[in-house]
C-alpha cells in the first residue's frame, strides 16, 4: 500500500508541479497524502467508532475518513479535499470516475474498483448528509493585483478568453448546486491547483463534454494561481449549504458551457 500511496501523490501533484503552482515538498501539506492515503488505523476499543455497530456507515466508510477526516471534513492545512456536505450526485459521479479510470488516483481506484453502483450511491449520500463546521480559511500569499485578478475571474470571468465566472455554475455563494455541482470554498489551494492542472494535462477527465477541461486549458498558470489563492482564502459562513438549484433564469442548457455528468 505504501507504493500505491506514493503513486497517488505523484499523479495528483505532478500536474500542478508542471504549472509551477505546487509548493509540495517533503514537509509541505501535500506530502500528508503519503501518510494519510496508505495508513488506515483500526478503531481502538472504547472509542466512539469502535462502539458503533459493525454495519454502521461511519465504520464501513472508515477507509474514506482515514484520509478525508472525521465526517469527511478534512481541513485547509491538509492536501486532501473536504467531501462532507458536497452534493450526493457530485460525490457519486467522482466515485464512478475513479472506478472507471477517468480520474487517475490509484489509491482511490483501488478502493472503489469492485464496488457496485448502489454502494457508491450509499457512500455519496452518507457524506453529503454530513455538515461539520468548516475550518478557518487558509492564509494565502497573493499580491494585491493577483488577488483582484482571482476575484474577478471567479465572479465575472474573462470574456476575452471565453472563460465564464466560477459563480455561473458553482453558485453565487460558490458552495455548489444540487444535485451534482460541487462547492469551491473550504478547499486547500494545493488541491485546487492540482485539479485545474490535471484538467489541463488530461490527467483528470469527466463525462464528455468535459467543460472543466475546456476552461482549464484557457487559463494561464498565473490565472490559475490567482483563482485558487482567492478561493482558498475565503471564509465559509456558518451553516453553509449547496444551493438547491441553479437560478430560475438558468437551466443546464443555458449554462456557459455544455457539461457532461451533471445528472447523477
Amino acid at each position: 500500500m505504501r507504493l500505491v500511496g506514493l503513486a497517488a501523490l505523484l499523479l495528483i501533484t505532478l500536474p500542478a508541479v508542471a504549472l509551477g503552482l505546487s509548493g509540495a515538498s517533503a514537509s509541505s501539506p501535500a506530502a500528508a497524502l503519503v501518510t494519510a492515503a496508505v495508513s488506515v488505523t483500526p478503531p481502538q476499543k472504547g472509542t466512539a467508532l469502535s462502539d458503533e455497530p459493525a454495519d454502521a456507515p461511519s465504520r464501513r466508510f472508515s477507509a474514506c475518513t482515514s484520509c478525508h477526516g472525521p465526517q469527511g471534513r478534512a481541513s485547509p492545512e491538509g492536501y486532501l479535499p473536504r467531501i462532507a456536505g458536497k452534493p450526493a450526485g457530485y460525490l457519486y459521479n467522482q466515485l464512478r470516475q475513479f472506478r472507471e479510470g477517468r480520474r487517475a488516483v490509484p489509491v482511490m481506484t483501488w478502493m472503489v474498483d469492485r464496488l457496485p453502483d448502489a454502494y457508491l450511491h450509499e457512500m455519496a449520500q452518507y457524506f453529503a448528509e454530513q455538515h461539520p463546521p468548516y475550518p478557518r480559511p487558509q492564509t494565502v500569499t497573493l499580491d494585491a493585483a493577483s488577488r483582484e485578478r482571482g476575484r474577478l475571474l471567479v465572479t465575472t470571468g474573462d470574456a476575452s478568453r471565453s472563460v465564464p465566472a466560477c459563480t455561473a455554475c458553482h453558485g453565487k455563494a460558490l458552495l455548489g448546486v444540487q444535485p451534482a455541482i460541487p462547492g469551491l470554498l473550504g478547499l486547500p489551494q494545493d488541491y485546487l491547483n492540482a485539479q485545474l492542472g490535471a484538467w489541463r494535462e488530461g490527467v483528470r477527465n469527466a463525462v464528455a463534454p468535459d467543460c472543466m477541461a475546456t476552461i482549464a486549458k484557457r487559463l494561464a498558470p498565473q490565472d490559475i494561481a490567482a483563482i485558487t489563492g482567492w478561493l482558498a482564502s475565503q471564509p465559509v459562513p456558518a451553516g453553509a449549504r449547496a444551493a438547491a438549484a441553479l437560478p430560475a433564469a438558468v437551466s443546464a442548457a443555458e449554462m456557459p458551457l455544455e457539461c457532461g455528468g451533471l445528472t447523477p
